[in-house]
């Protein structure tokens, strides 16, 4: 493996290892009442594995919205990936745009809850595709 490569794995682990330690924020602010931050909170653990499967693949964004174009284009529509999953990360960024910039939209606790357990299936999912890539 070249030095380059050996970086890129490094990156790309610590990358998942965040994601992973995101998601676990999650239930805290869920008990809390921080519902705006726990979406945010998973949205991040979501961009943060996302982003680890694109390096991998050299591919790379300057925007969240290019980031879920790529991540489309390249793992949903070619069927690497569910449509369900896809679908998460959309609701997710959207719900996390409302949270941090619309003050007069409500995040509530189901918002959370509804999205909590398939959010950590989506990390998994994605660690999967990314583990059986090297």
């Amino acid at each position: 493996m070249k030095l380059y490569e050996i970086e890129k794995k490094v990156l790309i682990d610590l990358k998942i290892e965040r994601a992973n330690e995101t998601i676990k924020e999650v239930p805290y602010l869920l008990e809390q009442g921080f519902y705006r931050t726990a979406i945010n909170r998973m949205y991040y653990a979501c961009y943060y594995i996302v982003t680890a499967l694109l390096m991998q693949k050299n591919f790379e964004a300057r925007t969240h919205k290019g980031i879920i174009a790529l991540f489309s284009m390249y793992f949903i529509k070619t069927g690497i990936l569910s449509e369900e999953v896809g679908k998460l990360y959309r609701s997710l960024f959207e719900l996390r745009q409302t949270g941090d910039y619309d003050e007069l939209k409500d995040i509530n606790r189901e918002d959370v809850v509804s999205r909590l357990e398939p959010a950590k299936q989506f990390i998994k999912t994605v660690e999967n595709v990314i583990n059986n890539s090297f």
